[in-house]
């Protein structure tokens, strides 16, 4: 298995905006069906409201890499775009 943890540090009070955009693009929902994927989960600070965590959980590297090629994506870049200031990636092989 391969896990990525998305560190994302958002502009200023435009976290709501962002899960709201992913929720609302269906773009969430189209990860999570897709051939390979374990988990696609966002979590969110309790300590700093500009914080948020992905967390990505899927059976290989190649079943990640063709997630990232995926048209849905574009949707949650556009998000991206406009809500998030930085973002950090943590990759790991998992058990």
């Amino acid at each position: 298995m391969y896990g990525i943890n998305v560190i994302y540090t958002m502009k200023p009070g435009k976290r709501d905006e962002f899960l709201a955009g992913v929720t609302a693009s269906g773009a969430q929902a189209a990860v999570r069906g897709e051939e390979g994927c374990l988990q696609y989960d966002y979590f969110t600070s309790v300590d700093n409201p500009d914080k948020l965590l992905l967390l990505e959980k899927w059976t290989n590297r190649e079943a990640q890499k063709v997630h990232m090629g995926q048209p849905h994506m574009a949707l949650i870049q556009e998000v991206k775009d406009r809500c998030a200031a930085d973002t950090i990636l943590e990759t790991y092989d998992l058990p």
